[in-house]
């Protein structure tokens, strides 16, 4: 059972390496810019480096509860001004905001225990000197 907490960083790591990896290109800074985001040039390829830099800290297990605060730190801002869904006139449009805040927000509470618990035994956090 040592081995779950590794399989849960690598799973839980996917998806800010692969959005990371889009959002410091550029990816998405027309969609936050219309989302009303400040300075989006900046900010998504910002956004992108924490996202990045938290996943590769996760997945290594390496310092997992500061890479954990920096997915905490991308996700708040950007769940609450890209998936504002209480706004959102068309029906439609409003159940997938709601379904990407609510995974968010799932994924979220993850970092939180992440940022607490650390990485596990199978990390470079916990390995033996």
């Amino acid at each position: 059972m040592k081995i779950v907490p590794l399989l849960g960083r690598i799973l839980f790591a996917l998806i800010f390496l692969m959005s990371g990896m889009n959002h410091i290109t550029g990816a998405g800074a027309d969609y936050a810019a219309a989302a009303g985001v400040p300075a989006p040039g900046f900010l998504v390829p910002f956004a992108g480096l924490l996202a990045l830099l938290g996943a590769l800290s996760i997945l290594l297990g390496y310092k997992v509860k500061y890479g954990a605060w920096l997915i905490v730190i991308f996700l708040v801002p950007v769940t609450l001004a890209l998936h504002n869904f209480w706004t959102v006139k068309d029906p439609m449009q409003q159940q997938m905001q709601m379904a990407m805040f609510m995974k968010n927000v799932a994924i979220l509470g993850g970092a939180l225990l992440l940022a607490y618990f650390g990485a596990g035994p199978y990390s470079i956090d916990n390995r033996k000197a």
